[in-house]
């Protein structure tokens, strides 16, 4: 079973600040919109950037709908990584009237 994270719970953690928010999209829809301060390593690229990602600290992993970021949270923790999947995603976040960034 790969541990979720709902919308709500999510924002709680990402307003106590210090959270690592990994955006497996890609950079052409990372763009226009994402959770702010989230990090976009795309799922494409993930398995040769793994050594990044800490080993110490809870990573929340969020895609558009949910499917990349599960998928991206089962390999983070074959390696050992503490990875949550943010449920319903970037889209959830976007419908909520949550904030968001944009990237040039």
């Amino acid at each position: 079973m790969i541990p979720e994270i709902d919308q709500n719970a999510f924002a709680a953690r990402l307003a106590e600040g210090g959270s690592l928010v990994v955006d497996v999209r890609e950079a052409r829809e990372y763009r226009p919109g994402h959770v702010p301060g989230a990090e976009n390593l795309p799922l494409s690229l993930l398995p040769a950037r793994l050594p990044e990602l800490p080993k110490n600290r809870p990573v929340y992993v969020i895609c558009q709908a949910g499917g990349r970021s599960a998928q991206a949270t089962a390999l983070m923790r074959a390696v050992g990584i503490d990875a949550i999947s943010v449920t319903g995603g970037t889209g959830a976040w976007i419908e909520s009237g949550r904030p968001v960034e944009t990237a040039a």
